[in-house]
């Protein structure tokens, strides 16, 4: 489709656009001249006149600071390697007293040369200088040892020398005023000497350990005391690395730990680092925007979250030392859940969320360890398929600590349908953390059969309590959700009348969101409007961009600025609970769809496993059936149509169990199960219109290939069974709403049964067997067509020709004599001729699809004859050359088939 406008029509449409930039760009000019003019109006003080812009072609790469910087840093790296070449390598080609004045007079020269540096206020050249001074004083360290201490400990004079190195650099940093790179150097240096102090004195992991998260705490201090982010950073990162790798050697050894004595000193460690964690995280000051508040929030939660898995571990780890093996999940689990209890205490949000979310994963770990135990609980029946009814399966290797999974599943559901009472600072989602704890409510009852090894009766009546109490919940939703904690509060309200974050909320607060704004809202960094405007000075010129028009500019009026918009629009912006979003799921309905889902899993596992023994089978079924039948009356919407489908299912294999056990052949509970069908048709003639009934019919519709397949090989059970299938079709034909379908599914099964028992009965001459019903059928046809002329071709001819032509071609194919075939042909061309005379769809298709099957019949031995007379390459290349001529005519060759299926549907 071209939408493309007129060209006099698009040039008017450039002219106006054109003029429109041409006045912005006029506007832009004279408020540039306006600034400008203020500038110079201000003095110096205002700030560095504005340059010159460059042009594109001669912009600078880099700016002069950058390329000052790097050539800075070049220098002060080379001579530092310089330093380091001659310390090393050259060092013994002089003696003591040249070294020592060689080396005292370079690092006095380079720490006093910054100092004088700064006065002149070239501070890159003295970061760069005091650099090199920072390194000269470490090869002066290490010159000391090498030449007056070589029998020192090499640990023990690291670590004082670190300490003096820290001590003599945080006092330059202190001197230097203005420097930069002392004081991170300080806090690195600092990280050495407490832990090589620990090794040095052949102290143990343990020892190290506290050493290292001593330096840690030290680290805090400094980060949360400097003022400086080039002092903040390094400490913070220096804390991570030594407080991690201190609780990482504490959970080692609390692991390792073989008895409760042994496990008392990895966690007092633990709790110390917890106890680090949790107070750098409660001090972190809060900054000044919203960006950076973001981050540091999010940074100070996941320093929570570790304090909290420390503290988790520290309990966990004493407690599994007095448990049995299998108890060991359960102990930490234990430690995660009394770990809730803390999250109610006062403290800022962030702390909270990080226990909250510590907390959550171990319940998390929990979980996924008990997993593989419902995994066998749900696909462990499977096995009795291999020997139907030959007796209970042999139980399979259970994984280690099986026994105690319901039992943390059962903890971890408990914990999840209470969280929102005990969270209030951090309350789950609800429809997830609701569904959640359904399905672990569930895995604990699927895993109890597996973790006690029950026999088969007793594991059998555990699941079908699951199903059953699944089926229940998800049939009424509403009854579990009665018992939450969030179904009994208000929204975004806390125990007690107090809201999500602790504070306390008055009643009408909880009932109805506020309509002002506070104060605070007008100063936040998502304040817009007028409260942006209110924070601009008096007297600031205008923007051009705002919907006001633009005076022309004067000496006077200042032009207005290009992107500021005004407006009183938004400036009291609701600040109550924000509504949730149109497409936030049900509570409800997704507990009931969850609910669902592990019916059908836990019935599965149930029908399975009833396959052991005949008694078991019929009790399983039974049981599933009547369940599903009661929640199919009971519920509604998903879970009464699923229900229905179930119910359908259940009850064909109660038919088929019936059948096998009275010991009968296959093509006979072939016949059995079309009693399915049968039923569902009268019930969906009982229930009309009902939105059960579709479901119902199509889901017994698909027992009739399973009774095709079990009457296969018996061709005359087939036969019968076809027709009886048929039969059910028809009446369901009766019915309007169904007639289009079953209809034409009446006709094919008939016309399959009457050609199943033809070949059964060893006929050679179908024709004699198919004219007599064929040509009554085309003169109904005939006269169909003539009272209705709106009447397809299809719905008149079409069954009375595919009843003789399609068991000829049938016969045709495996004829080895020329009659049929010919006669056939004719037959066919007979038909093709007439439908394109009369331009009727059906004798047309019916009749080419049949002339050109025959003619590939008879033409096949020539073809093949002639294809091994002809040289190998010739095949490959003529298909070649087609797929060339295709490709060349593709356009047109589509058009040739968009033509002819226009044609044919035009027909009748």
């Amino acid at each position: 489709m071209d939408n493309a406008l007129p060209p006099a029509e698009e040039l008017r449409l450039i002219d106006r656009e054109l003029v429109r930039l041409d006045a912005h760009r006029a506007r832009l000019l004279a408020r540039r001249a306006w600034l400008l003019t203020a500038l110079r109006a201000a003095g110096p003080a205002a700030g560095p006149s504005p340059g010159p812009v460059r042009s594109r072609g001669t912009a600078a790469e880099t700016s002069p600071p950058g390329a000052q910087n790097a050539l800075l840093a070049l220098g002060g790296t080379l001579l530092a390697i310089a330093a380091v070449a001659f310390t090393v390598v050259s060092w013994g080609h002089m003696g003591i007293g040249g070294r020592a004045l060689v080396l005292g007079a370079v690092t006095v020269a380079a720490l006093g040369t910054p100092l004088l540096l700064l006065r002149r206020k070239l501070v890159s050249t003295a970061e760069s200088v005091a650099a090199l001074a920072l390194v000269l004083t470490v090869l002066d360290a290490y010159a000391l040892r090498r030449a007056v201490l070589p029998g020192t400990d090499a640990l023990a004079y690291t670590a004082a020398a670190a300490g003096v190195l820290a001590a003599v650099w945080a006092g330059y940093a202190r001197a230097g005023g203005g420097l930069r790179l002392p004081l991170p150097g300080a806090v690195v240096a600092g990280q050495l000497p407490l832990p090589l102090w620990a090794l040095s004195a052949g102290g143990s992991a343990g020892a190290v350990a506290w050493a290292a998260l001593a330096t840690a705490g030290l680290d805090v201090l400094i980060a949360l005391g400097a003022r400086r982010k080039g002092v903040r950073a390094p400490a913070a990162a220096c804390a991570v690395a030594a407080g991690g790798w201190s609780l990482l050697t504490g959970l080692w050894l609390s692991v390792s730990a073989a008895s409760p004595a042994a496990s008392v000193e990895p966690a007092l460690l633990l709790l110390a680092g917890a106890a680090l964690a949790l107070a750098a995280a409660w001090r972190t000051p809060a900054p000044a925007s919203a960006s950076a508040s973001a981050s540091a929030s999010a940074s100070a939660s996941a320093i929570a979250t570790i304090g909290g898995l420390a503290a988790i571990a520290a309990l966990g780890g004493v407690l599994r030392t007095a448990v049995p093996p299998d108890w060991a999940v359960p102990a930490y689990l234990l430690s995660a859940a009394s770990l809730l209890a803390a999250v109610r205490i006062r403290a800022p949000r962030v702390v909270l969320t990080g226990l909250g979310a510590a907390s959550g994963l171990v319940h998390l770990a929990s979980a996924l360890w008990a997993a593989p135990v419902v995994l066998l609980g749900l696909t462990g029946p499977a096995a009795v398929l291999e020997n139907v009814w030959g007796g209970p399966p042999a139980p399979g290797a259970a994984p280690p600590g099986a026994a105690t999974a319901p039992v943390v599943l059962a903890v971890v559901a408990a914990a999840l349908w209470v969280a929102p009472r005990l969270l209030p600072a951090v309350p789950p989602p609800r429809p997830a953390g609701e569904c959640a704890a359904l399905v672990l409510a569930w895995s604990a009852a699927v895993a109890a059969p597996v973790a006690l090894s029950l026999p088969l009766g007793p594991a059998l009546a555990v699941q079908l309590s699951a199903t059953a109490a699944a089926l229940a919940q998800a049939a009424r939703p509403s009854l579990a959700a009665a018992l939450l904690p969030t179904a009994r509060r208000a929204p975004g309200a806390g125990r007690n009348g107090r809201a999500a974050d602790g504070t306390a909320t008055p009643p009408e607060a909880a009932r109805t969101p506020r309509a002002t704004a506070s104060p605070e809202a007008t100063t936040s960094p998502g304040a817009t409007g007028s409260a942006r405007a209110t924070a601009t000075p008096t007297g600031s010129p205008p923007h051009p961009g705002s919907p006001a028009a633009d005076p022309a500019p004067d000496d006077h009026t200042p032009p207005e600025a290009p992107g500021r918009t005004g407006g009183a629009a938004g400036a009291a912006a609701p600040a109550g609970r924000p509504e949730p979003p149109p497409y936030a799921p049900d509570p409800l309905r997704a507990l009931a769809a969850t609910a669902l889902a592990c019916a059908l899993l836990s019935g599965t596992a149930a029908a399975l496993l009833g396959l052991a023994t005949r008694p078991a089978t019929f009790t399983a079924l039974g049981v599933l059936v009547a369940l599903g039948a009661t929640a199919a009356v009971t519920a509604r919407g998903l879970v009464r149509t699923v229900a229905a489908c179930a119910t359908v299912v259940g009850s064909t294999g109660l038919v088929a169990a019936t059948a096998a056990a009275a010991e009968l052949p296959g093509h006979r509970i072939a016949l059995a199960l079309l009693a399915v069908p049968a039923g569902a048709a009268l019930l969906g003639a009982r229930l009309g219109r009902h939105p059960v009934a579709p479901a119902v019919e199509v889901t017994a519709a698909a027992v009739v290939p399973i009774a095709v397949a079990l009457a296969a090989p018996n061709p005359p059970a087939l036969a019968l069974v076809l027709a009886l299938a048929g039969v059910v079709a028809a009446g369901t034909a009766v019915r309007a709403e169904r007639r289009p379908l079953a209809g034409y599914a009446a006709g094919a099964l008939f016309v399959a049964a009457t050609w199943v028992r033809l070949a059964a009965s060893g006929v050679d001459t179908p024709e004699a067997y198919t004219l007599p019903a064929t040509v009554p059928a085309l003169a109904l046809g005939l006269l169909r067509r003539r009272t209705d002329p709106s009447a397809s071709s299809w719905t008149a001819y079409g069954p009375g020709l595919g009843a003789t032509l399609v068991p000829s071609l049938l016969a045709a194919w495996g004829d080895a004599g020329w009659q049929r075939p010919l006669l056939l042909g004719l037959a066919a061309l007979g038909v093709t001729l007439a439908g394109a005379r009369r331009r009727l769809r059906a004798p047309l298709v019916l009749g080419g699809l049949t002339l050109a099957l025959v003619a590939l019949h008879e033409l096949a031995p020539y073809v093949v004859q002639a294809v091994d007379a002809l040289p190998r390459w010739l095949p490959p290349a003529l298909a070649g050359l087609l797929l060339l001529a295709v490709g060349a005519t593709y356009e047109q060759r589509l058009r040739d088939v968009r033509r002819f299926r226009e044609s044919l549907g035009r027909m009748r």
